[in-house]
C-alpha cells in the first residue's frame, strides 16, 4: 500500500483528495497545513507528497525543500491556482515532479499520481540495481570496470527524457544499451522503435521515419504512419546516425527541437511524445569538420554520451560472454556442450575486430559444428588462429600460466603483459600507450596500479 501525504489548508479540498486516494490502494496522510506536513515528512516512510503551493505558515515550497532534504527520492506534486503558475514552474526547477492547476478533474490528478508513483518505483529499483551490479545487466554481459561504468550511466539517464548518444565500434552492443535505457525508464510500457539510418536511401528513409500522405510520390497509394509516429509514448532509436544525409539531418534537428513533424507530402504538424536515443560507430567530430554532419544536431543528440569499449579492452569479460552464448545456443540447438579452458586462452589472444557480435557468431558456429560434449579447435573459424598472432612474450604468458590458475587469472596475466609491452614500446609515455590500447589515460593508470606496473620500469 502506497503512503501519500496530502497537505491542503482548505478542508473541502483535503477531504475530496483523501477520498480519491483512499483504501485499498493507498494510505493517506492528511495534513491541514504546511507545518504539520513538515513534521510528517521528518518521520519518513512516504511514497508521494501532494501539497498546495499557498498555505499559511510553511508553504508548498517549504514542504518541497523539506522533502528534498529528508526524502530525496519521494516525488512531490504541487497544487496551484492559475495566478501562481510561475511559482509552480520554479518549484519544478527545484525538484518537484509536476504541478496541477486548480480546478482539476479527478482523472487528471489520478494520472499525475500514477506517473509519480511509477517514477518512485523505477528509482527504488535502480537504487537496488546499483547495489547489485555484477556480471549481467539485462541483456548486457560483463563484470569489467568499463562495463560496470556503462551500467551506472544507464541507471542515471534512464528515468529522464534527455537524448543519449551511444558510441562504439561495430558489434559492441549499442542497440542493447539503448534497449536497457528504455527498459529501465518510465517509457518501458511504450514502444521501442529502432531505425537503421544506413539501411535505406535518404528519400526512402524520410518516408520510413516520418510517414507519407497518399499521392505524395509515385507509388504512395495510401497514407502511411512513419516510425517516429509509431514511437509515440516510447523510445526512438536512431542507429548509424552518422550515415544520415544532410537534408534529413535538418528535418531531424527540427523534430528534436519541436517534437513535431509533417509527413512527406503533408501540411499538418503532428506532435508526438518520444525519447530519442542515437548510436554511431563513426567519429562525428571528424564528419563535422568535413561538413558531413551538422554540429547543431550533434550537440542536440550528444547531451549525454555512453562510450562502449571494444571486446579486446575488456578481456576479463570473455569467460562470462562465452558461457552466456554457450548456454544460449546449446539450449536453442538442444546440444549440451562445454567450452574448454585451453580454447578460451586462444580466444583471449585474438583481437576481435567484430567485437561481441563476432564472438557470438563464433560460438554459435562452434555449437552447430560440435560433434561431442566439448567444443574442439576445428569447430572454431580458421582466422581465430591464423590472424593477429600473439607476441612471443604473450604466448609465453599463456604457456606458463599453469593449470592451477583460473581463467580470469590467466586473462589478467595476458592483459598485464600487453600493457607492459605497450608501455615499453612507448618508452613509458602513458598518454601514447593509452591511445594505442584504446583506453582513457585514467583507465590505463588504474590497470597499471592493479598490476603493479610503473612507467619507469614496466
Amino acid at each position: 500500500m502506497k503512503r501519500i501525504l496530502i497537505a491542503e489548508d482548505k478542508p473541502s479540498m483535503l477531504r475530496m483528495l483523501s477520498q480519491v486516494f483512499s483504501e485499498p490502494h493507498y494510505q493517506v496522510v492528511p495534513c491541514q497545513n504546511g507545518t504539520e506536513a513538515l513534521e510528517r515528512i521528518r518521520e519518513g516512510n512516504l511514497d508521494l507528497i501532494i501539497t498546495d503551493l499557498k498555505m499559511p505558515g510553511a508553504d508548498g515550497m517549504a514542504v518541497l525543500q523539506e522533502a528534498k532534504t529528508h526524502l530525496p527520492d519521494t516525488p512531490v506534486i504541487i497544487l496551484t491556482a492559475f495566478g501562481t503558475v510561475e511559482n509552480a514552474v520554479e518549484a519544478m526547477r527545484q525538484g518537484a515532479f509536476d504541478y496541477v492547476l486548480k480546478p482539476f478533474s479527478v482523472s487528471e490528478i489520478e494520472v499525475k499520481v500514477s506517473k509519480a508513483l511509477e517514477q518512485k518505483r523505477l528509482l527504488t529499483e535502480n537504487i537496488y540495481l546499483r547495489a547489485t551490479l555484477s556480471t549481467h545487466f539485462g541483456t548486457l554481459v560483463g563484470k569489467s570496470q568499463q562495463m560496470q561504468e556503462v551500467y551506472r550511466i544507464i541507471l542515471k539517464v534512464a528515468p529522464g527524457n534527455t537524448p543519449v548518444l551511444i558510441t562504439g565500434e561495430s558489434g559492441t552492443g549499442k542497440e542493447l544499451v539503448a534497449r536497457e535505457i528504455h527498459n529501465h525508464s518510465p517509457r518501458t510500457r511504450g514502444p521501442f522503435i529502432p531505425v537503421n539510418c544506413a539501411a535505406l536511401a535518404e528519400g526512402l528513409l524520410e518516408s520510413e521515419m516520418f510517414g507519407h500522405e497518399r499521392g505524395s510520390f509515385t507509388g504512395a497509394m495510401t497514407q502511411k504512419k512513419g516510425l517516429v509516429e509509431m514511437a509515440d509514448g516510447g523510445t526512438l532509436f536512431l542507429d548509424e546516425i552518422g550515415d544520415l544525409g544532410l537534408n534529413l539531418q535538418a528535418k531531424l534537428l527540427r523534430f528534436l527541437q519541436e517534437m513535431e513533424f509533417k509527413r512527406v507530402g503533408g501540411v499538418q504538424n503532428i506532435k508526438v511524445d518520444v525519447r530519442v536515443l542515437a548510436a554511431t560507430n563513426q567519429n562525428l567530430q571528424q564528419k563535422i569538420a568535413s561538413n558531413q554532419f551538422r554540429q547543431d544536431l550533434y550537440y542536440r543528440l550528444n547531451v549525454i554520451s555512453i562510450a562502449l569499449p571494444p571486446l579486446r579492452d575488456r578481456l576479463q569479460d570473455l569467460p562470462d560472454l562465452v558461457n552466456y552464448f554457450i548456454k544460449k545456443y546449446s539450449g536453442a540447438l538442444h546440444k549440451p556442450v562445454r567450452f574448454p579452458d585451453d580454447l578460451l586462452d586462444v580466444l583471449a589472444a585474438y583481437s576481435w575486430p567484430g567485437n561481441v557480435r563476432e564472438l557470438e557468431n563464433v560460438i554459435e558456429r562452434a555449437v552447430v559444428l560440435a560433434e561431442g560434449e566439448e567444443i574442439r579447435k576445428q569447430d572454431l573459424p580458421r582466422e581465430i588462429f591464423e590472424t593477429h598472432p600473439l607476441k612471443d612474450s604473450q604466448s609465453a604468458v599463456l604457456a606458463t600460466a599453469g593449470t592451477s590458475q583460473t581463467l580470469d587469472q590467466r586473462i589478467e596475466n595476458l592483459e598485464r603483459e600487453i600493457i607492459r609491452q605497450t608501455l615499453l614500446e612507448c618508452q613509458g609515455n602513458q598518454t601514447l600507450a593509452a591511445k594505442r590500447l584504446g583506453l582513457k589515460r585514467s583507465s590505463l593508470q588504474y590497470k597499471m596500479q592493479k598490476y603493479g606496473l610503473h612507467s619507469e620500469n614496466p
